[in-house]
């Protein structure tokens, strides 16, 4: 047996090990998981998820997500009485890690997140009792980020959630006492201007706490970005904000160990076990990446476990860009310009977008986005509401409009006549290859019977010729998937438009390309 090497990190003083690899929950899967019965993955199944993803695939990271969804809240005590025997060798909270995304109580009942305080609190027990030294959970992860008074105010809760727990129990101290976080930015304006976050957060947790901070995580979300703006500006501002890191811990000494959040189609992060040296390149300076359900699932288990093995040998080893303050007032103005013909198409498309979402099949138990029980997602500086992310770009996949090429045609057009267009390359290297690659699932006739129906779908045709002038060729299938993929989503089209159910053409799409969305 080969053995792979392993580049992890040790992280400030306290010489944790920074992990690598996350594997996360997250349900851009089409295919059947080689450990499971269907493509379906019920809360109780994750737990075996967890264990597979680490044992299996060689994972040192699982996210455990209480955002928006159903969980199973006693996730330790299950995972070490069922893999006992592996967790006795690969310990939680030492050389494995699992690391809970919470709620963010600004937009759920709070209720959820003291639920996954006392998962902490109990699962820390439940380990000691067995006789591991090392507190099982110790991060989470906060979704939607925008201020660093939120990041505090998580951790007083939960310092607050031990101590009340002792005095109710009249127990000693359990669970760490204190947790860290990792703050999740999800928009492309609050990346670009995420070092200010940091900089106040490690002031107030100064302040507050009366120690310093060793190292953050900042958390670079790629899917949301882009559904709210558009591709071209998630990409840069992802970089951007990778940049801004780096300039933090060399102002402050506070070491940054950035994780990205990247689905395997191009829109959503193009991080797939066929395009990992891309990746690493593309986004020099991440030190973790989250391998999602289609990465570990759409491809066979090999290829996906030898692609895990490449990132945690190699990720470590890619040095950050740093851009020049004169560089990211350019990430700003193309932030600008190509976010304003994508938002104002997506506005146009949000009924279509919505009524066929409800066809995109969930692959895990989420909790419905009504009332005051979870939430979806919007453009911002909008109304209009959306499907999440992997929902959304199902959608436009499903009916042969990959979502990558709205409003970049435009986008291109306005970045060249303003002179930008050379320093977008610069920034975004690889920009003419991923639009190829995603160009590959454009069906053309459906593009013509959209806009026959609806004008707004003539911009997005306007887009198609823009990009293929720019890229010096035309979007056509270039492989027997990419023309089987047609056949599917011509059907989707006219099923949609006859009223009837195309669900599984969906699915049967998502495993040609191999991703749901």
């Amino acid at each position: 047996m080969v053995i792979e090497k392993e580049n992890h990190i040790l992280a400030g003083s306290a010489g944790r090990k920074i992990p690598s690899v996350m594997a996360t929950q997250h349900p851009d899967n089409a295919s059947v998981p080689y450990w499971h019965k269907t493509e379906f993955i019920s809360t109780t199944d994750e737990v075996e998820e967890c264990y597979r993803s680490f044992c299996d695939m060689g994972c040192d990271e699982y996210m455990w997500d209480w955002e928006g969804k159903f969980v199973d809240e006693a996730v330790m005590d299950r995972l070490f009485h069922q893999y006992y025997d592996y967790f006795s060798i690969n310990h939680l909270g030492s050389s494995k890690f699992l690391t809970f995304r919470i709620p963010n109580i600004w937009e759920e009942p709070g209720f959820r997140i003291a639920r996954a305080f006392m998962a902490i609190i109990t699962g820390t027990d439940a380990a000691g009792e067995l006789g591991f030294s090392h507190a099982p959970v110790f991060e989470v992860i906060l979704p939607m980020t925008d201020n660093a008074e939120k990041l505090i105010h998580i951790q007083e809760q939960y310092y607050k959630t031990v101590r009340l727990t002792c005095q109710v129990f009249s127990t000693r101290l359990s669970g760490p006492v204190e947790i860290n976080i990792i703050p999740l930015i999800e928009g492309s304006g609050s990346l670009i201007n995420s070092k200010k976050i940091l900089l106040e957060y490690i002031d107030r947790f100064e302040k507050k706490f009366r120690h310093s901070v060793e190292y953050i995580r900042p958390f670079i979300a790629r899917s949301d970005p882009a559904l709210n703006s558009g591709m071209i500006p998630a990409v840069i501002a992802a970089k951007g904000a990778i940049s801004e890191y780096y300039k933090f811990q060399n102002e402050t000494g506070v070491f940054v160990y950035p994780i990205i959040g990247a689905g395997s189609l191009q829109f959503r992060g193009g991080l797939s076990p066929d395009a990992i040296e891309n990746f690493m390149n593309e986004y020099a300076g991440v030190r973790t990446v989250t391998v999602q359900s289609a990465f570990r699932y759409d491809f066979p288990r090999e290829v996906s476990a030898s692609a895990i093995r490449l990132l945690k040998r190699d990720i470590a080893l890619k040095s950050p860009r740093i851009f020049s303050n004169s560089e990211m007032n350019d990430i700003l103005e193309l932030d600008g310009i190509f976010r304003k013909p994508y938002c104002s198409t997506i506005e146009r498309l949000a009924s279509t977008i919505n009524e066929v979402s409800r066809h995109v099949p969930s692959h895990r138990e989420r909790i419905q986005h009504t009332g005051l029980f979870g939430y979806s997602r919007g453009i911002r500086d909008s109304n209009v509401r959306l499907p999440r992310a992997i929902a959304f770009t199902s959608v436009f996949y499903s009916i042969g409009i990959p979502p990558e090429l709205i409003g970049t045609g435009r986008g291109i057009h306005d970045a060249d006549k303003n002179g930008m267009l050379s320093k977008l390359e610069s920034i975004y290297p690889n920009i003419k290859n991923d639009l190829k690659r995603a160009g590959c699932f454009l069906n053309k006739e459906n593009l013509r019977m959209l806009a026959a129906a609806d004008e707004t779908w003539k911009d997005v045709i306007t887009d198609v010729g823009i990009l293929e002038d720019y890229i010096g060729s035309s979007f056509m299938p270039t492989c027997t998937d990419h023309f089987i993929h047609r056949n599917h989503v011509s059907n989707i089209l006219h099923m949609w438009r006859e009223g009837r159910e195309f669900r599984r053409e969906i699915l049967n799409a998502g495993v040609i390309r191999r991703s749901l969305g």
